[in-house]
């Protein structure tokens, strides 16, 4: 499996973004999808995850309400939408599938990532 992330850029804060992470292969619609990101000196931190079905999402404290995460299984991709940016959530972001069914925070029990695409947040 192959994520290829977009949708990275500069906006300022207050500004909306949407990411989005498309996949190849056809077992695309089994995986849990997480979204991580990892500012420049500081360690990865889960922003949100969705189960297969699109009907379960999850958020950390730092981006509940202000982060969306969606998909499209169809087209194999897995959205974030980004409203209400502030500086501190400057990072680049990842994309990650789980091929063990049910979401988590740990990085490490992700099997796919993707490249990364950079959002830099200006005050």
């Amino acid at each position: 499996v192959q994520l290829q992330a977009s949708g990275g850029g500069l906006v300022q804060a207050g500004d909306s973004l949407r990411l989005s992470c498309t996949a190849s292969g056809p077992t695309f619609v089994r995986y849990t999808m997480g979204w991580f990101r990892q500012a420049p000196g500081k360690e990865r931190e889960f922003v949100a995850a969705i189960s297969w079905s699109g009907v379960n999402t999850y958020y950390p404290d730092s981006v509940k309400g202000r982060f969306t995460v969606s998909r499209d299984n169809a087209k194999r991709t897995v959205y974030l939408q980004m409203n209400s940016l502030n500086p501190e959530d400057t990072a680049v972001y990842y994309c990650a599938a789980k091929t063990v069914s049910g979401p988590d925070d740990r990085g490490m029990m992700y099997d796919y990532w993707g490249q990364g695409t950079l959002v830099t947040v200006s005050s």
